[in-house]
């Protein structure tokens, strides 16, 4: 529950900070699920040996680009190609952006640590 209430989290994340044109631009909602699939959790080495998939090089981000991949076809009436395609065209940039939370919470560590550079944002800044 935690993971699907957390990606759809990162939709209305991405909805009030980007203007993600949901419904005629496809790379919006591509982006959007890259960020979504990445940073909820869906793509945990514990979820993924429970669906047996796993890899050894560079297995998060195939995970990550074939789940977006089929998140925007169960929402939109495209081919299959040009959604890998529009994945293709954003998935660098919109891997690496791990807005709100500052690194992929991988478990509940990670998930703290995020929470601790969040409380401590404007520390390092303040005397600049």
């Amino acid at each position: 529950m935690n993971r699907v209430v957390t990606h759809e989290l990162i939709h209305a994340f991405d909805h009030c900070r980007a203007h993600v044109d949901w419904f005629t631009n496809v790379r919006h909602l591509a982006c959007s699920e890259v960020r979504a699939a990445n940073l909820s959790g869906d793509c945990s080495l514990l979820n993924e040996i429970f669906r047996l998939h796993f890899g050894l090089k560079q297995h998060h981000q195939t995970c990550v680009r074939d789940r977006a991949i089929r998140s925007i076809l169960a929402v939109r009436n495209i081919s299959k190609e040009v959604a890998q395609k529009a994945v293709d065209e954003v998935f660098e940039s919109c891997f690496n952006d791990h807005e709100p939370f500052g690194r992929i919470p991988h478990n509940k560590t990670y998930a703290r640590y995020a929470h601790r550079d969040f409380q401590n944002r404007d520390r390092y800044y303040s005397n600049i």
